[in-house]
């Protein structure tokens, strides 16, 4: 047989395979309108089995094939399915909420939350996501919240992740804890100096001071410098700061190149980090949940069930809807016997119906379940 005439016969079974899936899923979304109104869950692993296995048993040397080409008819099945159901989760409510009072535009103004000190890395983020901002600073990330949460401040700027020292686990915990969300970020380019009193040299360092994640980011350089004390401190700014107050030449401060000249201390040595491409992202939260023209990232904090193939069942459906995710960390659960959270960022947006329908469907399938925001990167 020619190559043309199998291309042919190809093309007329994939034209009754387009017929009856399109077939499948109109009765697929007879049977989620059915559980809606039965009060019944979407997932159906019993059935689900009992098909895959009534089916392999009759591809003979094909098993695998088969049970790969179900498996995904069933997550697209469940995805149309809990786009029907959707109205039945908090989720669900909080989407549709957000959707209904969604904003055109994203302020440039109000009162922000930022936590050190002038001069540091989240004040010049919260300059540029905020060009007519008011800065009202506060000593750490737990007042960010607080201040926001209660009303006192319109958003908070914080950092999340930097491209060297990973996330910031401090904010994750607390965007668990709050009733906050994410409602836009941005990625700020770090250069980190070493900085001390006019007419200090290295040699006379004995004490450096610091934020913890820039210590982190420039360990190749502190272990460069034996003998020398580390101590990390509430913001970059702030050691900066507190070694202009010292009047000793003998303590240093990582800290940017801006905050040399608004304290008056001289850079005892430049690019000190441990890579050139190091960036962090910061973001804006405020009270709530709140949409904005424009959003199109989603990030979620999840656990599931610590069993095989509990997180495949989780990313199978960023898979059948065609998500691409982009953070997938996991992070030990504190104080428990090895267990585990996941924080994962997607490309998409939740006013698509689908993945509106997939978030309804992970709160219900999940251990425990937390959309922190639906935004945009600037």
């Amino acid at each position: 047989m020619e190559l043309s005439e199998i291309r042919e016969q190809l093309n007329k079974i994939d034209d009754s395979l387009l017929s009856l899936f399109l077939e499948r899923m109109e009765l697929s979304g007879q049977v989620a309108q059915y559980k809606l109104e039965h009060n019944m869950p979407i997932v159906d692993r019993a059935r689900e089995r009992e098909i895959i296995a009534r089916l392999t048993a009759r591809a003979e040397n094909s098993e695998r094939w088969v049970h790969r080409l179900y498996s995904t008819i069933f997550e697209l099945s469940r995805a149309s399915q809990a786009t029907v159901s959707l109205g039945e989760t908090e989720v669900a409510k909080t989407i549709n909420k957000a959707i209904a009072e969604e904003k055109a535009l994203f302020p440039e103004t109000g009162l922000i939350a930022c936590q050190g000190t002038e001069g540091g890395n989240s004040q010049m983020a919260a300059d540029h996501l905020f060009p007519r901002g008011s800065l009202m600073y506060v000593k750490n990330f737990p007042a960010v919240f607080e201040a926001v949460e209660c009303g006192l401040c319109r958003f908070g700027v914080l950092p999340i992740e930097n491209s060297s020292n990973g996330s910031v686990r401090a904010v994750y915990e607390l965007l668990q804890k709050h009733n906050v969300s994410i409602v836009r970020s941005t990625r700020l380019c770090i250069r980190h100096e070493l900085l001390a009193l006019p007419g200090a040299k290295l040699s006379d360092v004995k004490t450096v001071y610091s934020h913890e994640q820039a210590l982190g980011q420039c360990s190749k350089f502190l272990a460069g410098l034996p003998g020398v004390k580390v101590v990390p401190c509430d913001n970059t700014a702030v050691a900066a700061k507190l070694v202009s107050e010292s009047n000793d030449k003998t303590v240093a401060a990582i800290a940017s190149h801006p905050c040399a000249e608004l304290y008056g201390l001289t850079c005892l040595s430049s690019a000190i980090g441990d890579s050139d491409n190091n960036y962090t992202r910061f973001i804006t939260i405020a009270k709530g949940t709140e949409l904005y023209a424009g959003s199109n990232r989603i990030s979620l904090i999840i656990s599931c069930d610590n069993k095989p193939g509990a997180l495949y069942d989780i990313l199978a459906k960023f898979q059948a809807l065609g998500i691409n995710m982009t953070k997938l960390e996991s992070c030990p659960v504190t104080g428990s016997n090895f267990e585990f959270i996941f924080i994962l960022d997607l490309e998409a947006s939740i006013r698509v119906p689908e993945v509106a329908g997939m978030l309804a469907e992970l709160e219900r399938t999940t251990a425990s379940f937390r959309l922190i925001g639906c935004y945009s990167e600037v």
